[in-house]
């Protein structure tokens, strides 16, 4: 490989470095680098890999640029609100580097595409905010012995690993099973300093370079806990489980499976796979319901900046840490049908659940919250 006197000129200082030098640097433009996510953890991602010289970036997303993304995810602008994020990331990659080339799946990542897009990349980078996701991920990693580089964030504390099986654990030897529906709440709901998933990201992108040059001690065997606020880092051990169902040493999961049915995550109708008598409804069911005036009583668990910003039009406000000190307000209605909803779902299951506890029976919870209500229901509904 001959590399032009503008790559000579580009990554001098990659050629200082004798740790990379040329041969390195040929085999980081040689790279294919799969993104999962163009978001938090991909906008550095992207950004920091284009500009080492990676030389195919692939981005699996199907959202599009939101105002409420700017805060945080910086492959994107103002310009760019309303345009799928591949598109936005694959501009601001391209003008950072054109040697990057990048390659777009405009798609959510499934148990039917997922090893088909990740068969053809070195290294997979997962910055996905969803437990379905991460297991898929986790698991078509295993079956195709691809390198996970895994990072999460939420508030201010971020997680960093590398999940590398034939030399240490995966994600299911972390977290064999997943967190109760709606315990965890996402990012969107629980909120994410803006600056996090730049630090996080820089960590995936610096083990994603020494992965593909073969330098340094990667992260395989440890997790790097960050606390923005104490300005703190902690290293833990991990082991591989030789009783993990996919990368132990008698594995029981030997192909892809439903990770929304694993997550527990419920679809329209469906009862709540915590049990009890809260139940799943669809936004487009929520609408027939209230096109034909049914007596039912609907509330918001939402903080009360959310309502200012979006809110439905008939939906009571009740935040969910007051749910408790108000519940005098529902007691007239323990016989009548409750329905609830908050940003994406999670806040208003924990309502209703609440609600079961102190007797309520007749509950439903708005699958997707009014997030799904915007991109389904109404448009001129503002999503943050």
């Amino acid at each position: 490989m001959q590399l032009t006197p503008e790559q000579l000129t580009r990554y001098s200082r990659h050629f200082i470095l004798p740790e990379i030098g040329e041969d390195g640097q040929k085999k980081l433009l040689c790279a294919k680098v799969l993104l999962i996510g163009a978001g938090g953890l991909g906008s550095p991602l992207g950004l920091y890999l284009s500009a080492a010289g990676v030389g195919t970036i692939g981005l699996v997303d199907f959202d599009r640029v939101d105002l409420s993304n700017l805060q945080r995810q910086i492959l994107h602008t103002n310009d760019e609100v309303g345009n799928l994020k591949v598109d936005s990331a694959e501009r601001r990659i391209k003008a950072m580097n054109p040697d990057t080339k990048v390659i777009k799946h405009v798609t959510r990542l499934t148990s039917q595409n997922a090893l088909e897009i990740l068969k053809d990349y070195d290294i997979i980078i997962d910055g996905t905010d969803n437990f379905p996701t991460r297991y898929l991920t986790n698991d078509a990693c295993v079956f195709l012995g691809k390198p996970n580089i895994y990072g999460s964030i939420f508030r201010f504390d971020g997680l960093a690993t590398v999940f590398k099986t034939d030399e240490g654990p995966c994600y299911r030897c972390l977290y064999p099973e997943p967190p109760p529906p709606g315990m965890v709440p996402s990012c969107a709901e629980g909120g994410v300093l803006g600056i996090l998933p730049g630090t996080i990201g820089l960590i995936q992108a610096t083990e994603a370079i020494k992965l593909i040059v073969g330098i340094g001690r990667t992260l395989v065997g440890r997790l790097i806990v960050y606390d923005a606020l104490q300005m703190t880092f902690r290293e833990l051990k991990l082991r591989k489980d030789p009783s993990c169902p996919v990368c132990g040493t008698n594995p029981t999961i030997k192909q892809l499976i439903d990770y929304e049915q694993f997550c527990g995550i419920t679809r329209g109708g469906q009862k709540s796979s915590q049990g009890g008598s809260v139940e799943d409804i669809s936004v487009e069911d929520l609408k027939a319901k209230l096109d034909r005036k049914e007596d039912f009583v609907f509330i918001d668990v939402r903080e009360s900046f959310e309502a200012q910003i979006a809110k439905i039009p008939g939906a009571k406000l009740i935040p969910l840490g007051q749910l408790e000190g108000r519940l005098s307000e529902l007691e007239s209605f323990k016989g009548k049908e409750i329905v609830a909803h908050c940003h994406h779902g999670g806040r208003s299951r924990r309502a209703l659940e609440i609600l079961s506890s102190k007797g309520f029976t007749n509950l439903k919870n708005v699958n997707g919250g009014i997030d799904e209500w915007s991109v389904n229901i109404d448009p001129t509904i503002p999503r943050y």
